[in-house]
């Protein structure tokens, strides 16, 4: 028995940016006293292109990564790829509480993907990777906390609930 949630970052909007950055960048090229000829793009090593390429690479990188978050009867398990590649564990019996929690991204974290609750508060991380506002709340039994935002909430709320009834386990609220 278990419950398995992947999720990815989609920033379409990102793309909207660049490409309004990608029509100046090349109008100033192209157009800007005659244009430039191949001898100045030589001269200035092709910055022009690498300023229109590298950031639709980052963000595309930045949106393959994925955040696949496991529940069953060990813990709770999660892995951030490509930055972890092994699977991390919460047993049991480390956590205090598990429930779904409400959350704002931007007034509670500051924005979306890997982040600190505002006003340094280290002990509280999240890891937002939609624009919904319901995720996993997980509370240790050290103060910690972590949330996982999540595309299938009413699932893992089911799932909660009939691990809980089943297997009694105290830390699902």
């Amino acid at each position: 028995m278990e419950f398995e949630e992947q999720q990815n970052l989609k920033l379409w909007w990102l793309y909207i940016i660049l490409g309004v950055d990608a029509v100046m960048v090349l109008s100033i090229v192209l157009f800007d006293k005659g244009g430039m000829n191949l001898r100045d793009f030589k001269n200035v090593y092709f910055a022009p292109v690498w300023a229109i390429i590298l950031p639709f690479l980052i963000i595309y990188f930045i949106q393959k990564n994925t955040l696949t978050t496991t529940i069953n009867l060990q813990g709770i398990s999660y892995r951030y790829f490509p930055f972890q590649v092994k699977p991390k564990l919460f047993g049991w019996e480390n956590i205090k509480k598990v429930y779904i929690n409400k959350y704002d991204a931007l007034g509670d974290y500051g924005g979306w993907g890997v982040r600190y609750r505002l006003w340094f508060k280290f002990n509280d991380k999240a890891y937002i990777l939609n624009d919904k506002d319901k995720g996993l709340q997980i509370e240790f039994k050290d103060g910690k906390k972590l949330l996982f935002s999540s595309n299938k909430l009413d699932e893992m709320e089911l799932f909660l609930i009939n691990l809980k009834t089943r297997y009694n386990i105290q830390a699902i609220q």
